[in-house]
C-alpha cells in the first residue's frame, strides 16, 4: 500500500532549511528585505543573541548553551583594497568605493 514515509512531517529544523532553499519566495525576500535594513542600523561588529539560522548553525556545531558567543561581522564588497605606499592614489577615486 502507501509507504509512511509520504506522510513523514518536517520538523522545524527541516522546514527552516527547505525555506532557505528557495530564496526567490515571497517570505524568504521579504524576511531578507527587512534583516537587512535591520543589520545596516547595527555597528559593523556586533553581538548576536541567536543565530540568523539555527538549523545552519547546529549543523556547524552550535549549542544554545553557555559558552557559545556569535558576532555579526560586516564585510566590505568588492575586490580587496590595494595597499598602496606613501598616501598614493593610483587609481580613480570612482573605483574606490566612495562615490
Amino acid at each position: 500500500l502507501v509507504s509512511w514515509e509520504a506522510f513523514a512531517i518536517m520538523g522545524a529544523y527541516k522546514y527552516m532549511e527547505e525555506l532557505w532553499k528557495k530564496k526567490q519566495s515571497d517570505v524568504l525576500r521579504f524576511l531578507t528585505r527587512v534583516r537587512v535594513w535591520e543589520y545596516r542600523q547595527l555597528p559593523a561588529i556586533h553581538r548576536c543573541s541567536r543565530p540568523t539560522r539555527p538549523d545552519k548553525a547546529r549543523r556547524l556545531g552550535y549549542k544554545a548553551k553557555q559558552g557559545f558567543v556569535i558576532y555579526r561581522v560586516r564585510v566590505r564588497r568588492g575586490t580587496r583594497k590595494r595597499p598602496v605606499r606613501k598616501g598614493i592614489v593610483n587609481g580613480k577615486p570612482g573605483s574606490s568605493g566612495a562615490i
